[in-house]
């Protein structure tokens, strides 16, 4: 027994995950977030990026979006083999491509992410900093969409719960009332922390000045929203909480919370190790010779 006196349920709103079906190929609303996400932010970044003063055409924003398409999906999808459920892959590796069975994680998503931005800056003498100060302004975008995504899914539900807005999950194979956990992640990881981010965008003058402050922020941002939501989210079935304690997505964010404190705090202080700092920097060129 959970121990827990429901006081009642708000009715889940049932919405089909497949939107619609076009000559036989079904057109689902995660597919559509993916693509909402992608292209949403690929609009925003062109917004923003005059804004910031970061030194890249348009052309340039064009091509990373395959870039970061790439980087969403490899990234997601391995992270989630090897996060979540490495053993079972391990007996059928096919499974790793069937992406229509689902399984996506943002933590590898973000890792898959951030390589193809270093790799990209690199490429393309794009300041790392200033980059990714930019991509993460839009980033929030489709974390809104994918979480909401969730929810008409009807998966990744909450914990059991008495408040007055719990629902019931049709997967949910106990029929207990829950936190729709889905709706906070969206609310919290997604647009409060877009609206955060890009107030400062556009109305501070040290976001500029301070190159790398705003993927620092992105980063605590996203890690502290994760860690906290995940109280009222049910851990993954076949992992329970590590050690009895902690949830997989809460250790995954921890490092996030830190790493951003620590970038935030580097861009302020004017601490920022020049490794980071170089990456993407134009070199002066070489002027001189003999005389």
């Amino acid at each position: 027994m959970h121990g827990i006196s429901f006081l009642g349920v708000l009715a889940y709103p049932q919405i089909d995950p497949v939107l619609v079906t076009i000559f036989g190929l079904p057109i689902r609303w995660y597919s559509l977030a993916y693509l909402t996400g992608l292209m949403g932010g690929w609009w925003w970044v062109r917004k923003v990026a005059p804004t910031l003063g970061v030194p890249i055409t348009r052309q340039q924003i064009d091509d990373f979006l395959m870039w970061a398409t790439l980087g969403v999906i490899l990234g997601g999808r391995l992270g989630y083999v090897l996060f979540y459920k490495p053993a079972a892959y391990l007996e059928d590796p096919a499974a790793i491509l069937r992406l229509w069975d689902g399984g996506m994680s943002f933590h590898g998503g973000l890792v898959g992410v951030t390589l193809a931005i270093i790799l990209y800056s690199r490429s393309k003498q794009i300041p790392l900093l200033r980059f990714s100060d930019m991509i993460a302004a839009a980033v929030p975008i489709g974390l809104f969409f994918g979480r909401l995504a969730n929810f008409i899914n009807g998966e990744l539900w909450g914990r059991a719960a008495n408040v007055p807005w719990a629902m019931v999950f049709p997967s949910d194979p106990s029929q207990l009332p829950r936190h729709p956990s889905q709706l906070y992640e969206s609310a919290l990881e997604g647009l409060v922390l877009f609206l955060a981010i890009n107030w400062l965008v556009f109305r501070s003058q040290t976001v500029r000045r301070k190159p790398g402050l705003l993927v620092g922020l992105f980063f605590f941002g996203y890690g502290l929203s994760r860690y906290v939501v995940e109280f009222a989210r049910e851990p993954d079935a076949h992992l329970g909480l590590l050690a009895g304690i902690i949830s997989m997505g809460q250790l995954l964010s921890l490092p996030m919370i830190l790493f951003g404190g620590w970038l935030m705090w580097s861009a302020l202080t004017d601490r920022m190790p020049r490794l980071l700092k170089d990456v993407g920097e134009r070199k002066p060129a070489k002027t001189g010779g003999k005389g």
